[in-house]
């Protein structure tokens, strides 16, 4: 009798879940018509409050509807911050948010807010598996794995930053020396994976707008972004705090976080007395250390 209790319970827990995602994808579905009008829609929810998030975890999991489509309307907006990172490989703007969105509610009924981190640093994480899972399995002909997917991901948003920097197309070479891969490697990724989008090619048939009449003003960063960046920012910091003082500072300076610019090799090592090698080998170090599992899943939430 209790087992039949308890299975009827988790079918009313599915049933409203299923609700909330056909609610969810119906305002996927408006993207589809005009983008510019779901992200007016989704405009209309604030972000909350860390004590918000807090109290509708807590009811989220005592089985609240109402909570988690709270919780989950507050947070579309960053699912668009990150499906813009994953355009022109293959699916369209639109069903990378309907995807990521389905991930934001994953996140929702599995946040725990015991843990004292922002739900957003969470959420992160199921937004950008959800978006390369649909990558992976709708995108290509050839079925991908989703490590090769991000590997691909990271590889154009390397190249997109590094073709303004060089005013030209980057080698496949510069590539790898950015990305700490072999040119073997970003070779075969980037033969995988040949497509381009245009600017000015429209979403869907239906709607006429297209990512030229979306596309952030980089000049002015959006409260969203911000947000994540924020976030992202204390990862960053916590993740520093795991190393040594002076492999800390030898990392700080090296990238220039929390300072004007970053400094070369020779420069910091003047700065504590030691020789270049030396330097260079504490930063060594240091990124090994920073590249453990444990110490670096946060931050690949952001980094992708």
């Amino acid at each position: 009798m209790v087992s039949e209790e308890l299975s009827d319970e988790e079918k009313r827990k599915q049933k409203r879940k299923n609700k909330l995602e056909k609610k969810i994808q119906k305002l996927g579905s408006d993207a589809n018509r005009s983008l510019s009008k779901y992200l007016q829609e989704i405009s209309k929810y604030d972000p909350l409050l860390p004590e918000r998030e807090v109290e509708l975890a807590i009811a989220v999991k005592q089985g609240s509807r109402r909570a988690l489509k709270e919780l989950v309307e507050a947070n579309l907006r960053f699912v668009v911050s990150v499906a813009k990172d994953y355009q022109g490989q293959g699916l369209p703007l639109t069903d990378l948010i309907n995807e990521g969105n389905l991930g934001l509610i994953k996140a929702s009924e599995r946040f725990d807010e015991t843990r004292g981190f922002k739900f957003i640093s969470y959420a992160v994480w199921w937004i950008r598996q959800s978006i390369l899972q649909a990558l992976a399995e709708h995108s290509r002909i050839v079925r991908l794995p989703l490590n090769r997917v991000g590997t691909i991901s990271k590889i154009n948003k390397a190249a997109e930053r590094l073709e303004q920097e060089f005013e030209r197309s980057p080698r496949a070479d510069e590539l790898a020396r950015q990305l700490d891969m072999k040119p073997k490697e970003v070779n075969d990724a980037q033969r995988i994976s040949r497509r381009h989008h245009s600017l000015d090619t429209p979403f869907s048939d239906d709607d006429k707008n297209c990512l030229m009449d979306v596309i952030e003003d980089n000049k002015t960063e959006a409260p969203d972004k911000e947000l994540l960046m924020d976030s992202l920012q204390e990862e960053v910091s916590a993740a520093l705090d795991t190393l040594k003082e002076r492999e800390r500072e030898v990392i700080r300076m090296y990238f220039g976080i929390d300072r004007e610019y970053a400094l070369t090799l020779n420069e910091i090592g003047e700065e504590f007395g030691l020789t270049r090698e030396r330097v260079r080998q504490i930063k060594e170090k240091a990124i090994r250390r920073l590249r453990h599992r444990s110490r670096s899943r946060k931050l690949r939430q952001y980094l992708g």
